[in-house]
Order: C-alpha cells, then sequence, then structure tokens
C-alpha cells in the first residue's frame, strides 16, 4: 500500500517569478484564451463555470453554427433558444439566464459596445461585472484578463490547490486573499497574468491532482 501523500514543509516564500519561469521551461506559451473575439471569450467565460472546456467548445460550436456568437444576434435569441444551443456546456438553463443578464448589463450603460464597455477602466469594470447576476470574481477576472485585456489576476481551483497543498497559505484562503498573494510578488502585466494562469492550469491537471498527485515529475517541485 503506497504511503499517503503529505505536501512538504515551505521552507521560505518563493520566488513567484522564478516558479513562472520553470513552468515556461517545462510547458512553453498557453497561448490562452481560445477564443477568436473578445465576446467569444466572455461567453466561454461564463460557460465553463462548472463544466469542462471540452463541453463549452461543443457550445461555442452550436453558436458560430447557428451565426449567433456576437452581441446583436444573441440578444435577440429567445432564452429558450440559447439555451438549447448551450446545452453540451451543462446547467443550460441557468447559463442562458446568465448571458442575458450580462447581455442586459452590456446593452445598458454601454449601448451594446464592448469597446464601451472596456473604456471604463480595470477597477470599475470590475465592480459592474460583479453586479452582474451570476458573474462571480473568477468569471469577472477571466473577462478582464482575456477579453478586456486588463491586468487582472485570474484565481482558480488548480491556483489553491497547487500553492496551498504547500502551504503559502491555507486552504479556507478566499478568493481574494489568494489573488492579492500573486498581485503582491509578480510585476503587474496582461501577458504575464495570461500566461501565468494558464500555466497553473496546466500543471494542476498534469501534476497538482487532486488525488495521487505526480509530485517527483512536477516542474515545481524544487520551489518547496
Amino acid at each position: 500500500m503506497k504511503k499517503k501523500w503529505t505536501p512538504p514543509a515551505v521552507k521560505q516564500v518563493p520566488d513567484l517569478m522564478e516558479v513562472y519561469e520553470a513552468m515556461y521551461a517545462a510547458f512553453g506559451p498557453q497561448h490562452w484564451w481560445p477564443g477568436e473575439t473578445p465576446f467569444e471569450v466572455i461567453i466561454g467565460a461564463i460557460l465553463t463555470q462548472n463544466t469542462a472546456w471540452t463541453n463549452v467548445e461543443k457550445a461555442i460550436a452550436n453558436l458560430k453554427k447557428a451565426g449567433v456568437l456576437s452581441p446583436d444576434a444573441m440578444r435577440k435569441l429567445a432564452e429558450k433558444e440559447l439555451a438549447a444551443l448551450i446545452r453540451p456546456a451543462g446547467y443550460f438553463n441557468i447559463k442562458a439566464r446568465r448571458i442575458g443578464a450580462f447581455l442586459d448589463y452590456l446593452f445598458g450603460p454601454h449601448g451594446g459596445d464592448l469597446d464601451a464597455l472596456f473604456a471604463v477602466g480595470l477597477k470599475r469594470l470590475r465592480h459592474e461585472l460583479l453586479e452582474v447576476k451570476g458573474i462571480g470574481p473568477e468569471t469577472a477576472d477571466s473577462i478582464l484578463l482575456y477579453a478586456a485585456n486588463l491586468p487582472s489576476f485570474v484565481v482558480d481551483a488548480y491556483t489553491k490547490r497547487i500553492f496551498s497543498r504547500h502551504g503559502c497559505f491555507g486552504d479556507d484562503a478566499t478568493y481574494h486573499e489568494v489573488q492579492d498573494y500573486f498581485v503582491k510578488r509578480l510585476p503587474m502585466g496582461v501577458a504575464l497574468y495570461n500566461d501565468y494562469h494558464a500555466l497553473i492550469v496546466k500543471t494542476g491537471k498534469d501534476y497538482c491532482r487532486p488525488s495521487r498527485p505526480d509530485c517527483e515529475r512536477c516542474p515545481l517541485i524544487n520551489f518547496f
């Protein structure tokens, strides 16, 4: 019987740029977020909640085939029609309502213009996005970083798993506590935040799994 894995004690706070460089050396650039337009990225960010990206790709393909992957076209759809198209992404009725709430917001104060939306600036836009029903911090930051090209660090389950396992913060750390941990230790930049998050996801999927993590081959083994 294999001995249960336990995280090693953290000797010191790791240099997060060195952590980034180790992941980059192992995996290379990840070219995130997969999407042809900012609007596609936004819809993908909403659809990916509680589902695998492969399912989101199927839903996005349906939207493209139907010719409705634009704000104006999607807004003309009945909620039931939209739900049917995004069915592969799961929770399709809930996600159709969330997309509808985002479109109401986009066409309200911003007249349906994504450029106008993005022009309001990071702090205000983040606040406004979090006021939209169904958009939480991770989805908001994904929209800010990957669609609006604004420097907002994205935190997800992989981020918390990798770094909490090694004692950088507790299992009960809040989203914003984890986000602050990175923001305070990294130079601010869209390109860096983009690739850093994508590389964390890659590391979490391939090595730092929920059970039976592959620590010996993990590119971060020497940092903790």
